[in-house]
């Protein structure tokens, strides 16, 4: 049974303890010589348990009496008591509870919920009954208590580090025993298995990250472990900031090129940009400078031409105020319009065929080549004997050595046409033979010979030639003219026409003979000739002429900038006798263009005609332009391609202040430009920005539009106080204008009263000083007329000065007091009856004068 109590502090000192541990033993004989010295080390752990013996004698048999003390260490004061007993009787001293929850048990001190102060030297003295006789113990044991390592935590000296500076990690614990150990664990941002943190500075309580990188950013936590356990800390998370990386941008569909990209027209086009950084990196695509997008990804679904160029990735880290950026070259294929066209042509006096295939324009230019008639083997073979060529293909075939009938193919491959394209030719000879005529033209001034022989690729070649064999005009395709003047005498005469093919070895030909006119009919003569008649008037030599003109144009395409002149020339062939051709331009939609319009100017030349197209706009003076001439024979005509490019476009421009002056008649007008881009002005443009219910907005005004390249603000006039505007800004490059700016409506202008409601203040109270003044100067000069406000303002109070009179009471009072005043000393029953005047008189006395100081407010 354990009780306990309080000892007195002398309990245990003295030899007189001797006596007391005789008595408990009953009268037992003691053993003093043989007395038994034990020192021993005992480990506990703080909140445990732990035992303590009281030496090797307690195992083999109870103690009949035991104490237990405690000293501190290194303690200089006396032992303190802990524990006691006899037998089955224990008491535990009062103190006792601050080692732990102490019991004693057959002489064994048991410490449950062990504290911290209990660390220290624990003394036992006992006597253990030994064959009838008593033997005294002492068992010194030295406790060392263990604390546990307590739940540790990290603090890192920066929640968010820029990459390439120093960080470092601490971890803390409140308490536990050393030594401490200390173990660190990393785990990714996104997470994963922890790892330890090899390669990094510090293992102790400190990790240093010098210098920090971004694969150090994660959760990071520690474990400290000591003799009795160990603990880990809540993780913590470590950003590094870092950014934005070099750009790589990505093309989808993937078709690489030369120091770029390319992509078919028409195509999706998707432009995708990474750039690592932390925080993730805020992307704006630029095309040729200009901003066309926001975001990571670029989409185009249907790429056109015009959206070829530089695209720059521009990725931006807003933590840092970083950026970087990256360009890519974007070619846009399209294949030239139409399909290709194949045509032959007699060749190497008209021996041989030239076979040509054409399909111009495109970018890049098509590439062609023929492929003749035989087995896949064979036409691979001539493939490559014909080559490859640019929009043009010719391929030279002998006439003697191919077949009538054969055919041949021109294939033509684009990047942007997967499938390609392609056209053919069958090289034939037309049957029969070909056929004279003639006929008087123009009023009997011309006689125009015409052989004809339709049919056949290439065509016949025709070619007039006189009775002697001698060549007359030029050699033309399945019809040829040949117009004689009637000067002279052509009656008689014979005319050949020859025909030659490239597949034929042998030509054919026909013939025309012209009759004499009869001068005795009056009328001029008609013979027969191949089924026809001719009639000739004064017959003269053959003029060998081709009776169609001929025209050349200086320029196939022009290609002029907004608002410029483009000028296109056209010129005849040969000398300027064409049966009277007259030349003119048709405009692009096949308008004649004449004289003295605006737009157009004509100049004429002998044998040639410029037109130049003023002011050209975009796109209405673009198209086809034709040269015609025409004489009594034929028409021709050449095209001529006017392509009116835009200038590039400006910078966006965004507005950064508008607002109201005081009247509400002006606006005070800011902006600022965004982006790389030539420009040549601004335009300011304005509408109503309020309408009524179900009224689409009115159509945007032009405010201001002579406004200078570097100016980048403006002051406009001319506005309704009662009307509510919008206004945007463009800039303008020559006459391509921008992207607009956002709508805004201007701002209330900044209240500006308080220097008027000071100026009233002040005002007011001067006012009211000098209306005070002049009261008083004027209450000073009328005091008969104004006594009670004179006597307000000025009456000073003196010793012998009279109280103020307000009732016929106090008036009463006053005389009674000068009556008894004015009574000699002792006499003081005798009272006057003498009246007293109700004012006061004038003060003798020379006592100072009294300031009298008058405030007066005035408040606006």
């Amino acid at each position: 049974m354990e009780r306990s109590w309080a000892p007195a502090p002398l309990l245990w000192r003295g030899p007189w303890f001797l006596c007391l541990l005789l008595a408990l033993a009953e009268g037992q004989p003691l053993v003093a010589g043989e007395a038994a010295y034990e020192e021993r080390a005992v480990t506990g752990v703080r909140g445990r348990a732990v035992e303590l013996s009281c030496g090797a004698a307690a195992a083999a048999a109870p103690p009949a009496v035991v104490f237990w003390s405690f000293t501190t260490p290194g303690g200089s004061g006396p032992p303190r008591a802990v524990a006691v007993g006899s037998g089955r009787e224990a008491m535990v001293a009062a103190g006792a509870g601050t080692l732990g929850r102490v019991t004693l048990r057959n002489g064994t001190l048991e410490l449950r919920e062990l504290r911290a102060a209990a660390q220290g030297r624990f003394l036992c003295q006992g006597l253990f009954p030994e064959r009838g006789q008593l033997r005294v113990s002492y068992a010194a044991v030295l406790l060392r208590v263990l604390v546990p390592v307590s739940k540790p935590f990290v603090r890192p000296t920066a929640a968010a580090a820029a990459e390439g500076a120093a960080v470092a990690l601490t971890c803390t614990v409140r308490e536990g025993t050393a030594p401490l150990s200390f173990s660190w664990q990393h785990r990714e941002p996104r997470g994963g298995p922890s790892a330890s943190p090899a390669g990094l500075g510090g293992a102790g309580a400190e990790l240093r990250l010098t210098p920090a990188n971004r694969s150090h950013a994660g959760w990071y936590a520690c474990t400290v472990h000591n003799e009795v356990n160990n603990r880990t800390s809540e993780p913590v998370y470590l950003d590094i900031v870092y950014g934005p990386d070099e750009p790589a941008i990505s093309v989808e569909p993937f078709s690489p090129e030369q120091g770029g990209f390319s992509a078919g027209e028409r195509e999706e086009v998707v432009l995708s940009c990474l750039a690592p950084s932390n925080p993730p990196s805020r992307y704006v695509w630029l095309h040729n400078g200009s901003q066309v997008h926001t975001g990571q990804t670029y989409v185009i679904v249907a790429i056109a031409r015009t959206q070829a160029g530089t695209y720059t990735c521009l990725a931006e880290n807003t933590h840092l105020q970083t950026r970087t950026q990256a360009t890519i070259i974007l070619t846009v294929y399209y294949p030239p319009a139409g399909s290709p066209s194949c045509s032959a042509l007699a060749t190497g006096d008209l021996r041989d065929v030239a076979l040509w295939c054409r399909w111009l324009g495109g970018f890049p230019p098509a590439r062609l080549h023929w492929v003749g008639p035989g087995p896949p083997e064979q036409k691979e073979e001539e493939e490559g004997v014909m080559g490859m060529s640019l929009s043009m293909a010719t391929s030279i075939q002998p006439g003697v050595a191919t077949r009538n009938g054969s055919s041949f193919s021109c294939l033509a491959s684009h990047p942007a046409l997967p499938q390609g394209a392609a056209c053919g030719t069958t090289l034939w000879v037309p049957a029969g033979s070909p056929s004279c005529a003639a006929a008087a033209t123009k009023g009997d001034e011309y006689v125009m010979l015409r052989c004809q022989w339709e049919g056949g690729t290439p065509p016949v070649t025709l070619r007039w030639r006189d009775g002697e064999g001698r060549a007359l005009g030029d050699p033309s395709p399945s019809a040829a003219v040949l117009v004689l003047s009637t000067d002279n005498g052509l009656g008689g005469r014979d005319f050949v026409c020859a025909a030659a093919h490239p597949l034929q070895a042998t030509g054919a030909e026909c013939r025309l003979r012209l009759g004499k006119p009869d001068r005795s009919l009056g009328a001029p003569a008609v013979l027969p000739c191949h089924g026809g008649y001719v009639s000739l008037l004064a017959p003269s030599p053959p003029s060998p002429r081709t009776e169609v003109p001929e025209l050349e144009v200086e320029r196939s395409e022009v290609a002029v900038l907004e608002g410029g002149e483009a000028q296109l020339a056209c010129r005849r062939h040969g000398s300027s006798a064409d049966l009277g051709a007259t030349v003119v331009w048709y405009g692009p939609k096949e308008q004649e263009v004449s004289a003295g319009l605006a737009k157009y100017r004509l100049e004429r030349g002998e044998v040639w005609v410029n037109l130049t197209v003023c002011d050209a706009e975009w796109p209405g003076d673009g198209g086809i332009y034709r040269c015609a001439a025409a004489n009594a024979v034929g028409t021709t005509s050449l095209p001529v391609r006017l392509r009116v490019d835009r200038y590039p476009a400006p910078p966006n421009v965004t507005i950064s202040k508008l607002r109201y002056t005081r009247a509400r008649t002006e606006v005070r007008l800011e902006w600022r430009t965004q982006g790389a881009g030539n420009l040549t002005g601004f335009v300011v443009q304005r509408r109503q920005a309020k309408k009524r219910p179900r009224r689409a907005p009115g159509p945007w005004e032009t405010a201001a539009g002579d406004i200078e390249p570097h100016s980048r603000n403006r002051r406009l006039g001319g506005l309704d106080p009662a009307v509510v505007y919008a206004f945007r800004v463009l800039a303008v490059n020559h006459r391509t204008a921008g992207h607009p700016s956002e709508v805004q409506t201007p701002a209330e202008p900044p209240f500006e009263a308080y220097p008027a409601v000071t100026g009233a203040a002040v005002a007011g109270m001067l006012v009211a000083t000098a209306a005070s003044l002049l009261a008083v100067r004027c209450i000073a000069h009328r005091r008969d007329a104004l006594p009670r406000l004179h006597d307000l303002l000025f009456h000073t109070a003196g010793p012998r000065s009279q109280e103020p009179i307000g009732t016929p009471e106090d008036a009463g009072t006053a005389v009674s007091r000068k009556e008894e005043a004015a009574l000699p000393p002792g006499d003081g029953a005798a009272t006057s009856t003498a009246a007293e005047p109700l004012s006061a008189p004038l003060d003798t006395t020379t006592e100072p004068p009294v300031n009298v100081t008058i405030m007066a407010t005035a408040t606006p």
